[in-house]
């Protein structure tokens, strides 16, 4: 081979080498594996390659067709089916399965969704909120801000549309009377991972886990999933509370709300108050801002509640 040839040669290897990502194409879920989990295993696999010059050693082409099943490794193409905004930020989005197929998730698992906005490729975590044994179908809840990338790329969805998913990933996943009572801790979109373990334990006759759920959510409009949390809420071993920070005014809530709706932030008088009413030594499940489960980690322990009795999403 001449000079001119081994040029051409080492160039094409160069093409072929990993790209490294960019931070924002980490979600920062602590997922494993990690994209940059993902880049360190591909460039070693390219590495190895470029030194028996076999290209046969590198990966292949990543999946553009509807899957059968999900992969942590690899992005797999899904089908918007419908897509409902529930509040002025918020997104309720349906995705097609391959026939009567599942998603394959336990409960308390999230993916991962890609994005690319203005050629910069985003990645964030999504519980899905879909009922962990629905046949044909997932379904997501997004809540959108003003300033976000991967909100700009959610915005522009429509009925018809792909996006790209992969997982399953999670440091909780449920078992049946695991716990003798779950106290839900939530504020706004972090309902998400608590309605597939709270569904999961309503659907099983054989669950007998008491479940206290407490809502954060700014007004009594901008609750999420009204109706489902009213038909949860009739089960024997579930209740429900809603924490209202801009709504001070009781009576201009339905009657069937007024009992279990308290106005402000959620504090360390009502973690304590809440944790004193529980039927049975609870586990805590806390999903929020990194500022609201922080201030709930801290109310728990100061509650009664070790480290490992309570989980931050």
């Amino acid at each position: 081979m001449d000079e001119r040839e081994e040029d051409d040669d080492e160039e094409a290897w160069l093409q072929l080498r990993p790209v490294e990502p960019l931070p924002s194409q980490c979600c920062g879920s602590g997922c494993s594996p990690c994209v940059f989990d993902l880049y360190l295993r591909d460039l070693t696999r390219w590495e190895a390659a470029r030194v028996s010059k076999d290209r046969s050693l590198l990966s292949g082409e990543e999946s553009q067709s509807c899957p059968s099943k999900l992969s942590p490794d690899t992005f797999l193409a899904f089908r918007i089916t419908a897509v409902h905004r529930l509040t002025k930020d918020t997104y309720h989005v349906r995705f097609a399965l391959p026939g009567k197929s599942q998603l394959g998730l336990r409960p308390g698992q999230h993916l991962i969704l890609r994005g690319i906005v203005d050629d910069l490729e985003i990645q964030r975590a999504y519980t899905p909120i879909s009922p962990v044994n629905a046949e044909g179908y997932f379904e997501v809840l997004i809540k959108c801000y003003q300033t976000g990338l991967m909100s700009q790329y959610v915005e522009s969805w429509r009925a018809g549309d792909t996006a790209f998913w992969r997982g399953p990933f999670g440091g909780f996943c449920y078992q049946p009377n695991q716990y003798g009572e779950l106290l839900m801790l939530a504020a706004g979109t972090g309902l998400a991972p608590m309605v597939p373990i709270l569904q999961s334990i309503t659907d099983n006759a054989d669950d007998e886990t008491f479940v206290t759920l407490v809502g954060c959510f700014k007004t009594f409009e901008g609750i999420y999933l009204k109706t489902f949390l009213q038909e949860q809420d009739r089960f024997w071993n579930v209740r429900t509370f809603f924490v209202l920070s801009q709504e001070d005014c009781l009576e201009q809530l339905p009657w069937s709300y007024r009992e279990k709706t308290r106005f402000g932030r959620l504090a360390q008088d009502l973690i304590e108050e809440l944790v004193g009413s529980c039927r049975r030594k609870p586990f805590a499940l806390v999903c929020g801002s990194a500022e609201f489960t922080k201030d709930m980690a801290s109310c728990l322990l100061h509650a009664g509640l070790a480290e490992d009795s309570y989980f931050l999403f």
